[in-house]
């Protein structure tokens, strides 16, 4: 089985944080990862389009119950109908996260991640939470991410 990564972020972010989080994407499929996020826009969507560009499968835990609603970059979309509470979806699914800039919903994930004794591996934000990984670079992120599953 393919190791399974979570990015997770705002669902509207600034061009710098999708840039960022397109290149964890692409590293990701670089990988030979599977990409799990929530499937809509902002640092999912980039995300989501970095891992496609590089040959790579994008799994989202949609919050509503139409697969439509998924960004285009998205190949295997899972309706939940659950709003947040697919949050804790996506944290049992992802064998490690990797936490870009973000709102209430990331933190969300990131606690429940933690709670899970999943690695969470934080890129910009959250440095300050007990028991996160630190990364400076998208690439130090995914190296992290992969090592922490291996």
């Amino acid at each position: 089985m393919k190791p399974i990564i979570g990015v997770i972020g705002f669902g509207l972010c600034d061009a710098e944080t999708a840039s960022q989080a397109e290149e964890v994407g692409s590293l990701i499929a670089g990988s030979d990862a599977v990409l799990v996020c929530g499937g809509l826009g902002g640092v999912m969507e980039a995300a989501c389009r970095g891992a496609v560009e590089n040959g790579g499968e994008t799994i989202g835990i949609i919050p509503s119950s139409d697969i439509n609603d998924a960004n285009p970059w998205v190949t295997i979309p899972v309706a939940t109908d659950m709003g947040h509470a697919r949050n804790i979806i996506i944290a049992h699914t992802a064998q490690a996260l990797i936490a870009l800039q973000g709102g209430h919903g990331t933190l969300t994930e990131v606690y429940i991640s933690l709670k899970l004794s999943k690695p969470v591996i934080c890129l910009g934000q959250w440095a300050q939470i007990s028991g996160v990984l630190i990364a400076h670079t998208p690439k130090e992120a995914v190296e992290i991410a992969i090592s922490s599953i291996n």
